[in-house]
């Protein structure tokens, strides 16, 4: 009698822009690979589903549309169209060689709005992840505005989180993680790695890391965490500038902030 599949934790990884270039002006590949090899290692235990950034700086690597164009919304609509599918095409190759499967999904707000679609972006995402494959979610630029406006997927990120359930949602930024206010202002930041208070983490938030290629900082996040907070997901914000960093942070190797 054959032993009845383990379930595996869900773990939604969010990815911005600052992130997938290593703060740079390009993606990085080596970004990439480094988050391919650690889901390898934790397939295991863990599966994952990830939202990502990325794809207006993949296409300012192939066109230069804006100095053409004044509307600013919609050259950057335009680019996240080009830049889409090279973004995937990356994911996809770097993964391939980790035996990994990826596979695309576009979504807007609008669609956590409808009853019908939630269930389909559940059901979607379930049958991707149960045949070995990890979505990669992104906004649908060409037809919404509101992510490249405000919040670099992190408000995607967490209703996404809140909708499939997950067990835990990480963020992936440039900082290890949320830094009290006070120490940041002295010039020698301190983690808070523990938030059960969620009101008094709005006191400590300093809007330190705007990224040069995303529009998300971490007032951005404070959003994001308030959504899955009420969902009662838990949150780690991460430092995902650093190799290794998810198993890191699972391991404790890493300071991080962990709002449960």
């Amino acid at each position: 009698m054959s032993k009845p599949k383990k379930k595996k934790k869900r773990i939604l990884l969010k990815i911005g822009s600052n992130t997938l270039t290593k703060e740079s002006d390009q993606i990085s590949r080596g970004k990439i690979e480094d988050i391919g090899r650690q889901i390898a290692a934790l397939q295991d235990d863990y599966e994952f589903v990830i939202v990502s950034s990325g794809a207006k700086v993949v296409a300012k690597q192939f066109v230069n549309l804006e100095s053409t164009y004044s509307e600013e919304i919609n050259v950057k609509q335009a680019l996240t169209s080009i830049g889409q599918p090279h973004l995937i095409r990356i994911f996809q190759e770097n993964f391939r060689e980790l035996g990994l499967l990826a596979s695309q999904c576009l979504l807007s707000y609008s669609d956590f709005e409808k009853e019908e679609s939630k269930k389909n972006i559940v059901n979607t995402i379930n049958i991707l992840v149960d045949n070995g494959y990890i979505p990669i979610i992104n906004e649908n630029d060409t037809v919404a505005t509101d992510e490249i406006q405000f919040g670099d997927n992190d408000k995607l990120a967490a209703l996404t989180a809140a909708l499939l359930e997950v067990d835990l949602l990480i963020i992936a930024t440039n900082t290890y993680g949320i830094y009290t206010a006070k120490s940041f202002k002295n010039g020698h930041p301190e983690t808070i790695t523990e938030v059960q208070n969620f009101s008094e983490l709005k006191k400590e938030v300093v809007d330190n890391d705007k990224s040069s290629h995303g529009t998300g900082g971490m007032s951005s996040k404070v959003v994001a965490l308030e959504i899955a907070n009420k969902a009662n997901i838990e949150t780690w914000i991460v430092n995902g500038l650093k190799d290794n960093f998810i198993i890191n942070s699972i391991n404790q190797k890493t300071p991080f902030t962990k709002i449960e």
